[in-house]
C-alpha cells in the first residue's frame, strides 16, 4: 500500500516537473529563435552600411578597394571582438578586404543569403549579399559569432535541464521522506491488522487512525463485531449444549456402568438374577446363559459409547472455556509446574497400572505465569492421549524443566507408542482430526484443546518424536 502511494505521488510530482522543464526549454528555444531573427535583421541592416564604407576602387584590379568603415559597423565589430568578422570579396569569391576565411561562392542574385559556419570553434551567423558600391559590384559578408542558438544550448544545459534534474532528484528524496512520515499511522494500522491473531476480533481504535482511513477502520470494526457476535453465539451454544448434556450423560453412564458390571462379574450376575429372574437358584452354566440373554456385548458397547459421548461433552465444554477471547479479563497466577505434574501423576497412576505402562516423572522446580486449571487440563489431555495410544508394557514420561539455555520453561509428555507421522503433526492439532489408521478410541479434540490453551498462554505446542525417534513427544514451550 505504502509503496503504491509513494510511487503515485512521485509520478504525479515528477511528471509535471518534467513537463514544465520541457515547456521551459521550448520557450527558451522560441526566445533563442526570436533572438536569432533579430540577429539576422541586425546583420541585414549593417550590410548597406558596410557597402557604403567602400569609398573607391583600388588602384589596380587586384588591389583592395578603399574602405572607410561606417561608425555603426565599427561599433558592431568592436562590441563583438573575437566573435565578429567581415569581408568584401569580388565576384569570384576572393576576399579583397577583411577576414580571408569568409571567402565563398558569391550569391547568384542580389538577394541576401544567410548561413552558419564554424571557424575556430565558434559558430558564426553569416549574411552574404551582392551590392553595388563605389568600387563597383562586390560581395559584402558580415559574420556574428554570438549565435543565440549556440548560447541556447549552454543555457538549457546550465540553467534549465541541470537545475530541473537536481530538483527532481531532491523531490524524489523529499517526497519519499514526507510520504513515509505521513503514512506512518497508516503503516502502523496495516502492521496492527497484519500481526493480529485470527482469533482477535477486538475493535481497532478509530481515533488513532488517519482521518482519511477512518471509514475503512469503522467498516472493519463493524465486520469484527458481526464475526465476533456469530462466533460468540456458536461458543455459547456449544458451551450450553455441553453443559446441559453433562448431567443426563452422567446419570446414563452410571446406569450403564452398573449394567456392565452386572453382566461382567459372577457376583453381580447373581444379584441381577435375583432381581430380574426371581429367587430360583440357577446352575453356573445358567448364569452364563443369563449373561448372554441380557445382551452382555451390547451393554459393553453401549457403555463405551456413553463414555465417548460424556468425554466429548466434557471436551467441548473445556474447549469453549479455553477460548482466548474468554480469558483476556481473567487474572494470571504463578503456577508451580513441578507440583502440578506430581498431582497429575497420582491421578493417572491407576490408568497406567491397568495397562502395565511405566508412568514416570522428570520434574524440575519451574514456575510460570498462567491459568492453573487450564494448564492442568492441557497436561491431562496430553497424558490421556499418551496412555491411550501407548501399547501395554510401554513407557510414558511427564516432564517439566528449563530449556538448555535456561531461558524458557517447558512442559512435555513423551511416550514410546506408534508416534505421529511428520506430515500429520500439524493436522493433529486441528479439531476433530485423527491420524488415519489409529484404532484407539477418541474424538480428536484433546490436542486441539491443548493447542488452544497454549495460545492463551502465548506459548507454542510442538509435536515431535520421542527418544531415539520412537513414539511421540509433545512439548509446551512457554513464551515461544
Amino acid at each position: 500500500m505504502s509503496s503504491g502511494l509513494k510511487r503515485r505521488l512521485l509520478l504525479l510530482l515528477l511528471i509535471p516537473l518534467s513537463v514544465l522543464a520541457c515547456v521551459n526549454a521550448w520557450f527558451d528555444y522560441r526566445l533563442a529563435d526570436s533572438a536569432a531573427l533579430q540577429q539576422d535583421r541586425q546583420l541585414l541592416q549593417l550590410v548597406p552600411l558596410l557597402a557604403d564604407s567602400v569609398v573607391a576602387r583600388g588602384k589596380t584590379p587586384d588591389a583592395p578597394p578603399v574602405l572607410l568603415t561606417a561608425p555603426a559597423v565599427e561599433e558592431f565589430l568592436k562590441g563583438r571582438a573575437g566573435f565578429s568578422a567581415f569581408g568584401i570579396a569580388d565576384l569570384d569569391g576572393r576576399v579583397l578586404v577583411g577576414d580571408a576565411w569568409l571567402s565563398n561562392v558569391p550569391p547568384a542574385t542580389r538577394e541576401p543569403e544567410f548561413f552558419s559556419e564554424e571557424e575556430g570553434g565558434v559558430t558564426y551567423r553569416i549574411v552574404s549579399q551582392r551590392v553595388q558600391t563605389a568600387g563597383g559590384e562586390l560581395v559584402v559578408r558580415l559574420a556574428d559569432g554570438s549565435d543565440p542558438r549556440q548560447q541556447w544550448v549552454r543555457l538549457v544545459l546550465l540553467k534549465v535541464l541541470l537545475p530541473n534534474l537536481v530538483l527532481m532528484l531532491v523531490v524524489v528524496f523529499v517526497v519519499n521522506w514526507a510520504v513515509k512520515r505521513a503514512l506512518r499511522p497508516l503503516l502502523a494500522l496495516k502492521d496492527a491488522v497484519e500481526h493480529r491473531s485470527p482469533r482477535d476480533l477486538s475493535a481497532i481504535d478509530v481515533q488513532a487512525s488517519p482521518e482519511e482511513v477512518r471509514p475503512l477502520v469503522e467498516s472493519l470494526n463493524r465486520l469484527f463485531d458481526l464475526v465476533n457476535a456469530q462466533a460468540e453465539s456458536q461458543r455459547r451454544f456449544v458451551a450450553d449444549a455441553a453443559h446441559q448434556l453433562r448431567t443426563p450423560l452422567a446419570g446414563l453412564q452410571a446406569q450403564v456402568e452398573a449394567w456392565a458390571q452386572a453382566v461382567n462379574t459372577p457376583a453381580a450376575a447373581a444379584a441381577w438374577r435375583e432381581k430380574y429372574a426371581g429367587n430360583t437358584p440357577l446352575a453356573p452354566a445358567d448364569n452364563a446363559s443369563l449373561a448372554i440373554n441380557i445382551g452382555a456385548s451390547q451393554i459393553n458397547r453401549l457403555r463405551d459409547a456413553v463414555r465417548r459421548t460424556s468425554q466429548l461433552a466434557n471436551q467441548l465444554l473445556a474447549l469453549s472455556r479455553a477460548d482466548a477471547r474468554n480469558l483476556d479479563a481473567q487474572p494470571l497466577h504463578r503456577v508451580d509446574l513441578k507440583e502440578l505434574c506430581e498431582t497429575l501423576l497420582e491421578v493417572h497412576l491407576d490408568a497406567a497400572t491397568a495397562k502395565r505402562i511405566d508412568l514416570g516423572l522428570d520434574a524440575q522446580a519451574v514456575h510460570v505465569t498462567g491459568h492453573e486449571w487450564l494448564l492442568r487440563e492441557l497436561a491431562c489431555n496430553l497424558l490421556d492421549n499418551a496412555l491411550k495410544y501407548t501399547p501395554e508394557g510401554g513407557t510414558v514420561t511427564l516432564r517439566c524443566a528449563w530449556t538448555v539455555d535456561d531461558k524458557a520453561p517447558y512442559l512435555e509428555v513423551e511416550d514410546d507408542g506408534p508416534g505421529v507421522p511428520v506430515a500429520e503433526r500439524r493436522r493433529v492439532l486441528e479439531r476433530f482430526y485423527r491420524v488415519p489408521g489409529i484404532s484407539a478410541e477418541g474424538n480428536g479434540l484433546g490436542l486441539a484443546i491443548a493447542d488452544e490453551i497454549a495460545r492463551v498462554h502465548r506459548s507454542q505446542l510442538v509435536v515431535g518424536s520421542g527418544l531415539g525417534g520412537r513414539g511421540t513427544r509433545i512439548t509446551l514451550l512457554f513464551g515461544a
